[in-house]
């Protein structure tokens, strides 16, 4: 059974009336839960899925893969404090593995992400790489398939 956090991730516009219907709980119980899960800081924020390449076909959107040495006494935090205040970036995340942080920005263009990456962010203090990847195609993402639902028929057994 789906939860009131899986109903929200996958439409959170849906009003308090739906969600209660789908949960079998009042309207009431499902404001008061959200206003909890808001309160508790486990909702920050709503957003909306874009499909930026119909919104602007130069949109931008490139994953960056940072290796910095973290400071003493704060690890990579500062760091990336610095970078998530960049208006151009979006996501900023701690990785385990052959980098230390991914940052995804967006941006009007190409030359625009890559002067961003190299004026902004290879010249901050303690970052020692850069290694930058431009995405091509969206196919999904946060569970919402941009091709539709269309049926790969090489699959199908006749």
């Amino acid at each position: 059974m789906k939860t009131l956090v899986d109903l929200l991730r996958e439409n959170a516009r849906m009003s308090d009336e739906q969600l209660a219907t789908i949960l079998g709980i009042t309207a009431e119980e499902v404001a008061r839960q959200i206003k909890q899960l808001e309160d508790d800081g486990m909702i920050i924020g709503y957003s909306a899925i874009i499909n930026e390449e119909k919104l602007n076909k130069n949109a931008v959107t490139a994953f960056i893969e940072l290796r910095v040495s973290p400071e003493v006494e704060c690890g990579y935090d500062d760091v990336a404090q610095i970078i998530a205040q960049y208006e151009e970036v979006d996501t900023v995340q701690l990785m385990s593995g052959s980098f230390d942080l991914a940052v995804i920005i967006r941006g009007t263009n190409l030359r625009e992400v890559a002067m961003f990456v190299s004026d902004r962010l290879a010249t901050l203090d303690g970052v020692l790489s850069t290694t930058t990847h431009f995405i091509l195609e969206r196919y999904k993402e946060k569970g919402v398939n941009f091709a539709g639902e269309s049926v790969d028929e090489r699959s199908l057994i006749s």
